[in-house]
């Protein structure tokens, strides 16, 4: 622990020639054994903080053909694509006839006008008993352009969605359109 000189100073005659400065040496030994022993109760006791996540269920991958898997959707799909340039494009599936892709504006406030209005439309129907979304966004679009969609979905009560691979058929839809919006 500490120690604390208490020799009497004194010169060679026996005088005495003033106090001698005392001397402390204090051991850290124990305030660091009790330091770790907080640090280790709390890490040990502490609840940290679980992220958030959104659950989504992923298509089944064990059906290959498109034509069954498109058979399925019926006219209550509605597919979304997305890509770099925070672009959103839908078109809907209607069995016969080739799909015809537009433009989403890319807010909060517009995807969810048009999730609602295409929900109250499928509905007004009557053939389907729920809007069916597919999401689609290419490899390089933003991921937060993603979780928006998914986001104003949730708000808007769209509750039979899911996420796929963006297909070859998709990526020709968006570049016709590209090339008919720059004529």
């Amino acid at each position: 622990m500490a120690d604390i000189d208490t020799s009497q100073g004194g010169g060679k005659d026996g005088k005495k020639k003033g106090p001698k400065k005392v001397s402390t040496k204090v051991d850290m030994t124990p305030m660091v054994d009790l330091a770790f022993l907080l640090i280790t109760f709390f890490m040990l006791t502490t609840t940290f903080n679980t992220p958030k996540i959104m659950q989504v269920i992923m298509p089944d991958k064990t059906e290959k053909d498109p034509a069954k898997r498109d058979q399925a959707k019926g006219d209550c799909s509605i597919i979304i694509l997305g890509d770099k340039d925070n672009k959103l494009y839908w078109y809907q599936v209607i069995k016969g006839q080739t799909p015809q892709l537009q433009e989403i504006e890319y807010s909060s406030e517009k995807i969810r006008d048009f999730l609602t209005q295409k929900k109250k439309e499928i509905k007004a129907k009557g053939d389907c008993p729920q809007m069916i979304v597919v999401i689609k966004f290419k490899d390089d679009a933003r991921f937060k352009n993603m979780v928006d969609v998914l986001d104003e979905m949730a708000i808007v009560g769209v509750s039979r969605y899911g996420i796929q691979d963006i297909e070859p058929n998709d990526l020709k839809l968006i570049e016709e359109y590209k090339k008919q919006a720059k004529r």
